[in-house]
């Protein structure tokens, strides 16, 4: 070869690490594979057969990413949690329509590919499948040097699922004496970290190590807390749901709305439950108003549930047994599809 040839690597692009990530990674898609999965690992595209049984099925599709938690798993070097907070975000984001999970597939940019954590946060992904009843059925793993700077990147999921059309879930189910019932998060989930991180590392100047105010663990392990998967608490009483909004970005205010039809407004009773620590610390010392900590974060909620008076019970009683907080949040009245926070 000339000395003044040019190769992949030399551009930043190592195949041969490309390769050995997709050796480690192998048994943990495999372990996910559900009956439906067709093919072997490997193939060009993932394939998965249409369930049976179902009179007319509707595939609903969705695709996001963890934001910013990602930094949080490589401050403190623990990658194999995001990967699981990925599937369980996407599996919610599906469940609030009344589908139930079919295959997922995973998708992972580097600057610079180390198939450690390649591995790491693949087997997160595949733990969440295999706890969702999920077949991890592709992705692809990407090096991008100049686009990302190591060791950042970036992570993103792919979720297919299926509802009997005349099962789905939305505004027009609800009814003006519905009941709202909220299921308890498990810490900031998936949302509201690029003001988390600032407040962590400007104004209270701690890094992943440290211990977190008012708790008795670390900065790293607060941040990278789960993002709770709502599929066992749910799954049982879909029957009795008319509607759910899923609390991600924009809070409370920004998706129950979603929930409801512009003839109605939600009301939500704040003092119905006490605001985890975690979000008290960030407000005080970051100086957030209310208002905002409400847009940004899920302030310990997060699913909202909509049902009549009398499945309640029976809503509380399935999140229970899944050990998942849950109570009554609020209420509807007549409006303009606006949510009330008091």
């Amino acid at each position: 070869m000339k000395d003044d040839a040019l190769r992949y690597g030399s551009a930043g692009v190592d195949l041969e690490a490309s390769n050995t990530a997709k050796l480690r990674i192998r048994r943990l898609v495999e372990s996910t594979l559900t009956a439906g999965a067709v093919g072997p690992f490997g193939g060009f595209g993932g394939m998965f057969r249409v369930p049976s049984g179902l009179s007319k099925p509707v595939l609903v599709a969705s695709a996001d990413g963890v934001g910013t938690k990602v930094k949080a798993a490589i401050d403190a070097n623990r990658h194999e949690t995001v990967g699981r907070d990925l599937v369980n975000h996407c599996v919610n984001d599906i469940l609030v329509q009344g589908a139930l999970p079919l295959f997922f597939l995973d998708y992972v940019a580097f600057g610079k590919l180390d198939p450690a954590v390649v591995e790491a946060v693949v087997a997160g992904v595949a733990a969440g499948c295999r706890e969702n009843g999920c077949a991890l059925i592709g992705g692809e793993t990407a090096e991008m040097p100049g686009l990302y700077t190591p060791p950042d990147y970036d992570l993103a999921g792919f979720i297919v699922g299926y509802v009997e059309e005349d099962r789905i879930l939305g505004p027009s189910r609800v009814r003006p004496d519905d009941v709202l019932v909220g299921l308890g998060s498990a810490g900031l989930h998936t949302n509201g970290y690029s003001l988390a991180r600032k407040i962590v590392t400007e104004r209270l100047k701690l890094s992943s190590g440290d211990r977190f105010p008012g708790s008795e663990i670390g900065v790293g392990e607060v941040l990278l807390a789960e993002h709770r998967s709502y599929l066992a608490s749910l799954k049982p009483v879909l029957d009795c749901v008319h509607a759910m909004a899923h609390i991600t970005g924009g809070g409370l205010p920004g998706n129950v709305d979603r929930a409801i039809p512009a003839s109605l407004d939600a009301l939500i009773d704040g003092s119905s439950w006490e605001v985890p620590s975690v979000f008290k610390v960030l407000q005080k010392a970051g100086k957030v108003d209310t208002a905002e900590m409400y847009r940004t974060f899920n302030m310990g909620v997060g699913m909202v549930v909509i049902c009549a008076p009398p499945d309640v019970e029976t809503v509380l009683s399935a999140a229970s047994l899944a050990e998942v907080p849950a109570w009554v949040v609020g209420s509807l009245k007549p409006g303009t599809g606006t949510v009330i926070l008091s």
